[in-house]
């Protein structure tokens, strides 16, 4: 189709990684605090809040330390963007991948282990909609730690674009990995 064409009616644009990086290097969301390309739709990100930081904290240092002793050749990062062609590339509060540090590249999917997500009023969003991006992506465990509920959603064998397994563990007891073997992270004080 071309640029000329005519449609009955409006549609709207999906962006590929590829248009989203190209806006972002050219400055169109110097304005917003944070972005992320979600189903080739740009999203504006809320501000982070002290008992988000305070719950994204503590369970980076405690995942990071267990990510340490049960998964040699991963590391745990905090906040780097994840590819997903074609049109996604979520920015999640917390990354278990086995990628290498590498200049001015996202995190390609297929290196990923877990992802967490913090939600203090997104809980619903990250459940569904992040969940399906997850999901669709094959990535094997997804958590999000509702601090509303203060509990952590735990989700995980990826089917048909959505995960076909979940508990959730309360803030205060331990959350066994069901996808990586001996990853149990203690989520006291949260």
């Amino acid at each position: 189709m071309t640029a000329l064409q005519k449609w009955d009616e409006p549609r709207p644009v999906r962006l590929t990684i590829e248009d989203f990086l190209h806006l972002d290097q050219a400055g169109a969301f110097r304005d917003y605090a944070k972005t992320e390309l979600i189903e080739g739709t740009i999203v504006a990100m809320n501000a982070q809040f002290s008992m988000h930081g305070h719950v994204q904290s503590l369970l980076f240092r405690r995942l990071a330390d267990a990510v340490d002793e049960a998964m040699h050749g991963y590391r745990t990062w905090i906040e780097v963007s994840v590819a997903i062609p074609p049109a996604d590339m979520p920015e999640p509060d917390i990354v278990v991948t086995r990628f290498e540090p590498s200049h001015g590249a996202p995190v390609p999917v297929e290196t990923v282990a877990l992802v967490v997500e913090v939600a203090d009023s997104t809980a619903s969003y990250d459940r569904t909609t992040k969940a399906r991006v997850y999901a669709g992506a094959a990535i094997a465990e997804y958590w999000v730690a509702d601090i509303q509920a203060r509990s952590i959603h735990q989700m995980w064998r990826p089917e048909s674009g959505n995960y076909a397994e979940h508990r959730r563990v309360a803030f205060g007891e331990r959350v066994t990995a069901a996808t990586i073997d001996s990853l149990i992270v203690d989520t006291a004080g949260l």
